[in-house]
């Protein structure tokens, strides 16, 4: 009956991509990681309030969805050259070694992982990636 009680607007529900959820697990596995929102809303991971890993989504428009990371020395440049289609360097941190994986196509988890890793240990205080 309409009229009768309180009003209750039915919302869509918005899901969380797959990719999204995949990174959010492995980047959560690793000590005293804590999951903030960038200043436009999407999700980056940080450990001892530095951040090691950002998921990006249509970055300036570009209709794209990936993950910055930082990545050891010679990494960037060995992966975005030899796997373009997979990896990229990211704007702004790029210059500083970081790199992107693009999640919009299949991504090698396994290696996504071990990047991840790497951008932990690269940021984490020696007290936590002793743990690892």
């Amino acid at each position: 009956m309409l009229g009768a009680g309180p009003c209750v607007w039915l919302r869509a529900k918005v899901s969380t991509p797959a990719p999204l959820l995949r990174l959010r697990e492995l980047c959560l596995t690793f000590p005293e990681v804590r999951e903030d929102a960038d200043g436009v809303g999407n999700p980056s991971f940080k450990v001892a309030g530095k951040i090691f890993v950002m998921h990006v989504v249509n970055h300036h428009g570009d209709g794209k969805t990936a993950f910055w990371c930082k990545a050891r020395e010679g990494a960037q440049l060995a992966l975005t050259t030899s796997e373009p289609e997979s990896y990229f360097v990211p704007p702004y941190v790029g210059r500083y070694g970081w790199v992107g994986v693009w999640l919009d196509r299949r991504v090698d988890w396994t290696e996504a992982r071990g990047l991840i890793e790497d951008s932990y240990r690269l940021t984490a205080p020696k007290r936590l990636t002793r743990s690892l």
